[in-house]
């Protein structure tokens, strides 16, 4: 599987945020992007998962499920964490299960992979900021799909939850996961980087 972009240009709010940027990722590879703030690290993310419409050049997906689109193949955890607060962590995973389908692993298991299996019960308005991060890692591992579109995934996380990340995403990459990272700090793990400029 490779995921490439040629020529990519992106347009928000009349300003140019991307332009002719090219970059190749493939199976059991990370992609590391980085640059300054507003340099428009999260613009190229949203772009590959298809929130953000393309304004110029092109994003393929070659060796993927061909009947699957690329956002249908894609997870995007963003700045924000996707979460119902009024909805307890597990049941939080089972909507996102519910929702996204394809692959599903145990949600209970994915919990305790985390490292917040204890709290399965409680409602995610009482969780910290980094047990947040954690339950939302947890929705990647609950849900398998072969793309990770990831941004600053280890914001909010303590040391120990910095190397839970690293870990369940070399196992990712090993089973010939694409992981493509906007960040600020180390993954933790090995990388190839793309170095992004202009403004936002």
């Amino acid at each position: 599987m490779q995921l490439s972009g040629r020529g990519v240009r992106c347009v928000r709010g009349g300003r140019e945020v991307l332009s002719g940027l090219d970059f190749s990722v493939s199976s059991g590879q990370a992609l590391a992007v980085t640059g300054a703030n507003g340099s428009g690290k999260t613009s190229l993310l949203r772009t590959i998962a298809g929130h953000i419409a393309l304004t110029g050049g092109s994003i393929d997906l070659e060796g993927g499920e061909p009947e699957l689109t690329l956002a249908e193949q894609a997870h995007y955890l963003g700045h924000r964490d996707a979460l119902k607060p009024a909805l307890s962590v597990l049941e939080n995973l089972s909507f996102w299960r519910d929702f996204l389908g394809g692959e599903i692993s145990d949600a209970g298991q994915c919990l305790k992979l985390v490292g917040i299996e204890h709290a399965r019960h409680l409602p995610a308005a009482y969780l910290s900021a980094g047990q947040r991060r954690r339950l939302s890692i947890a929705r990647l591992l609950t849900v398998r799909r072969p793309i990770w579109l990831l941004d600053e995934p280890t914001s909010a996380l303590d040391s120990a939850g910095q190397t839970l990340f690293a870990n369940v995403t070399r196992d990712h990459l090993a089973r010939g996961g694409v992981v493509v990272a906007a960040t600020h700090a180390p993954l933790g793990l090995e990388a190839k980087e793309l170095r992004i400029g202009g403004r936002t």
